[in-house]
Parts: structure tokens; sequence; C-alpha cells
């Protein structure tokens, strides 16, 4: 079976549905199914919170540095100077993400407005 395998207008949406899920959700169910057995210091679950770490620290990086859409007609001074605030506010709150969320959006927020 492939992509274009049936000439019918629903086919596509039901392939990625299927492939979506049978990507996804298999490894879901088996990472469900071990980690009920692992602790949580295992050194396997460490790593995966790292790398799951990393990767969310990646995407961000990325929306800061080079961003697209609306954002990359924001100066990359904002970007960065609301991005830090959020992080210092983030530490300074005692490690409430919401806090370090709500501090770096309303810092680019109130930038957008007053550069308008």
């Amino acid at each position: 079976m492939s992509f274009v395998a049936i000439d019918a207008w629903w086919w596509p949406y039901l392939f990625i549905l299927v492939a979506g899920w049978l990507a996804t959700d298999s490894w879901r169910f088996l990472g469900v199914y071990l980690g009920g057995q692992l602790s949580d210091d295992a050194d396997i679950l460490v790593l995966v919170r790292c790398i799951a770490t990393a990767l969310v620290a990646a995407v961000i990086a990325n929306l800061v540095v080079s961003p697209s859409g609306a954002l990359a007609d924001v100066p990359a001074v904002l970007r960065v100077g609301a991005a830090a605030a959020g992080f210092v506010a983030y530490l300074l709150s005692g490690h409430r993400i919401l806090v370090g969320i709500l501090v770096g959006e309303a810092l680019l927020l109130l930038g957008i407005l007053l550069a308008a």
C-alpha cells in the first residue's frame, strides 16, 4: 500500500491517520509497558528526560533565533530579551514554569505594541 494506491478522495486522509497512529502509538504503548516497570531514577529514564528537555530547548531556540511567520518581523533583540527575561522570572519565582512563560510573553507583546 502507498499514499497513491487508491484513487478515492478519502484515501489520503485514511492513509495519514493510520500511518500516523501506527508510527506514534506503538511507541507510546511500549513506553507505558516498559516505563511501569522502571523506577523514576533509572538511568534510561534520566536519559529520556534529558533528550526530551533538549528537544524542547531546541524548538524554543529555533523560534527565538530564526522564527517564521509574524514572529520573523519582531526584532531579534526583543525576542532574545523576552526569552531571557522569562528565564530570569522562572528562576526568581522558584522554578514556576507558568511565571516564566507569562513574563516572557507579556514582554514580547508589550515590545511589539510599543514598536508599532
